[in-house]
């Protein structure tokens, strides 16, 4: 028996960024969920309070840092001074409070270059991939192999002894590991389905980044930041106590050390407060570091998807002069998707006027979703294309940069994909992911947005849209999922649709609902769509046009009730004679011997002759046309009816589209 035609979903041709209240929303429950544990409250109480201290040392402290008690020399903790007191009398809880502004202002610089060098970086290189990620690579090489304790050194020789030129340096030395950090998290997040959803929609990769990207690799940067506010305290204080930093009698928490132990003969009590205060905060800043961790080990994460936007060539090949009748809102000619020189999908044409809609059915491996994502322009890394021509709503699609294209996603063509919720980001509610592709399509204040959300919620016939709004992907069934993946679909208002399988897996009253639904878009609003499946009912029940693939290629291809009347090509006819649809009771299903056959092992001839019972000699000697049969198209030396006519050749021109 053939196998189900299961296909690979690309990523869904809205792409849904979150507004603006979800990511402060989710970040919120991060910290709530730290808060909640023992040992993460504790450590944050003691980060808050220290730094607070620090900023209200002059409000707060008994005495100024450098006010002098001669008296109390030595002074053990007592009314008058908490903590005891210095060789010179100097209060040291005073000392402690105003020293914290020096030690954890020292720490937040080293802390913000990390992070934001780290983040950066490490994002457009996970983002971007290819020679920038290379580059930065090997700048990531070169920072970690560079002595950390002799740089500082030079840097505060030169600088004399500025501080803070220390460690901005050590925030900018230590950023390195970060960017291998968020680099990891990115590409891991690139390859999931909304993150690509965005793409399809034709967002910015700027907002896909802050909006999608960003939130998701936040955690891992919040647990490396905590570790190295702790490396920082100790580097700074290690810099004070061998008072290379700040000079006396400004107070620093390594300075305070410094005097402990050179009075430690006469009162070793000095340096359990000022050492104290640096073990318990560098204790704290690794607690919660940890904390953090655990809490986001908790929140799985999607799984990823092999699909990414095509960065590689695009050949245009010159088509010879045809006309096409009435208007076009889809025109695909002489398609090739290549992996080397292995053609994945040769030859393929695809042509759909405005409110026309096209089925393309075929075993799984022949190449459809691999059509729809070239329709797109985004294919699996790796593979690149060529065609004589791609015009989607009236625009020459190969001619267009990647910012063209992004633009014409979305807008032009959408995306309706196999697994709607795998394209909608879990973190955010259906609510937030269509404002932010409504804004980002029609703009608007809050209110105009708003309705224009609800009108698409409306369009689709979604039951109760507040509670969908309201809802995450998780909580929403299959049925509401793929309307909600429609009405993202038509925010852009698109005038093709591309649908991959939107009924599989759902059930038979659902299927036909959504069927229904296409069909009144189709009609309402003269959408062209091209459905993928493998369910010939769908093609039956929705379809005015059939193309049936196999191997990567185009068998067949014309009007539904012709090709179901009578099929020409012998893979056609064996296709639905598989259909289990058709199998009668304790009657054998028939099956198709053999499998398709792969890219790199295709014949010179008839990819289908080693499984067709009309096989003839001739059908392994050389390349078959696709010829005109009856007002429609087919493949095939020996089809059923009368003689074919040949099509005319194309001829090929190669443009680099990538590279503009």
């Amino acid at each position: 028996m053939t196998e189900q035609l299961a296909t690979t979903a690309v990523a869904p041709g809205a792409g849904l960024a979150p507004a603006q209240t979800a990511p402060r929303r989710r970040r919120g429950r991060l910290w709530l969920r730290v808060l909640r544990r023992p040992a993460g409250a504790l450590a944050a109480g003691w980060i808050l309070l220290v730094a607070a201290g620090a900023v209200l040392a002059d409000q707060v402290a008994p005495y100024g840092p450098l006010a002098q008690d001669l008296p109390a020399s030595y002074a053990l903790p007592s009314g008058e001074h908490l903590l005891g007191a210095d060789q010179l009398g100097r209060d040291i809880l005073s000392r402690i409070l105003h020293g914290g502004q020096v030690t954890l202002a020292a720490v937040a610089q080293a802390v913000v270059v990390f992070v934001l060098v780290g983040l950066l970086v490490g994002l457009v290189a996970g983002y971007r991939g290819g020679l920038v990620d290379r580059i930065v690579m090997r700048a990531c090489d070169i920072a970690l192999a560079i002595p950390l304790v002799v740089t500082l050194l030079v840097v505060l020789a030169i600088f004399s002894r500025n501080e803070t030129a220390a460690m901005v340096t050590f925030g900018l030395l230590a950023s390195a590991g970060l960017v291998r950090i968020v680099r990891a998290a990115t590409l891991a997040v690139r390859r999931d389905e909304y993150v690509l959803a965005a793409e399809v929609a034709g967002l910015r990769p700027a907002q896909v980044v802050l909006r999608h990207v960003l939130p998701r690799v936040l955690p891992p940067v919040i647990v490396q930041a905590s570790l190295l506010a702790c490396s920082a305290l100790l580097v700074e204080s290690g810099l004070n106590y061998l008072a290379l930093g700040v000079q006396p009698p400004t107070p620093s928490w390594g300075g305070l050390v410094a005097d402990a132990s050179a009075a430690i003969a006469n009162q070793p009590w000095m340096l359990v407060p000022s050492g104290g205060i640096i073990v318990a905060t560098a204790l704290a800043f690794g607690v919660l570091g940890d904390v953090v961790r655990d809490v986001s080990a908790d929140r799985s994460a999607t799984g990823p998807a092999s699909w990414r936007r095509l960065r590689t060539p695009v050949v245009r090949r010159e088509a010879t002069p045809e006309t096409t009748a009435g208007e076009v809102a889809l025109e695909l000619r002489g398609l090739r998707v290549l992996h080397g020189d292995t053609a994945l999908v040769d030859g393929v044409d695809l042509v759909v006027a405005p409110g026309e809609v096209v089925g393309v059915v075929g075993e799984s491996g022949c190449g459809k979703t691999l059509t729809l994502s070239a329709l797109l322009r985004l294919l699996p890394p790796g593979l690149r294309m060529s065609a004589a021509r791609l015009r989607v709503g009236g625009r020459d699609a190969l001619a267009l940069t990647d910012r063209g294209m992004r633009a014409l996603r979305g807008s032009a063509v959408a995306f309706v994909p196999q697994e709607p919720v795998a394209g909608l980001d879990p973190a955010f509610t259906v609510r937030a992911q269509l404002r932010e592709l409504v804004r980002h399509h029609d703009g608007g204040s809050r209110q105009e947005v708003d309705r224009r959300v609800r009108e698409l919620l409306d369009h689709v016939r979604l039951p109760d849209p507040e509670r969908v709004l309201a809802s995450h992907p998780h909580e929403l069934s299959g049925g509401m999922a793929q309307r909600v993946a429609i009405a993202r679909a038509l925010a852009g208002r698109p005038q093709v649709l591309l649908a991959d399988e939107p009924t599989t897996a759902l059930d038979v009253t659902v299927q036909a609902e959504i069927l229904q639904l296409l069909r009144d878009l189709r009609d309402s609003d003269g959408l062209a769509i091209v459905i993928v499946t493998h369910d010939w009912g769908v093609v039956a029940e929705l379809c005015d046009r059939a193309v049936v693939m196999y191997a990567g290629g185009v068998v067949e291809q014309g009007d539904v009730v012709a090709l179901f009347e009578q099929p020409r090509h012998p893979y056609t006819r064996a296709l639905m004679e598989a259909n289990p649809a058709e199998a009668g009771f304790r009657r054998r299903l028939r099956s198709i011997p053999g499998q398709v056959p792969p890219a790199d092992a295709r014949p010179a001839g008839c990819a289908f002759a080693e499984r067709c019972e009309r096989r003839r000699p001739d059908c392994s000697s050389g390349a078959i046309p696709l010829v005109e049969l009856d007002e429609r198209r087919v493949r095939c030396l020996h089809p059923v009816g009368p003689a074919a006519v040949p099509l005319p050749p194309l001829q090929e021109e190669v443009v680099d589209v990538a590279a503009r």
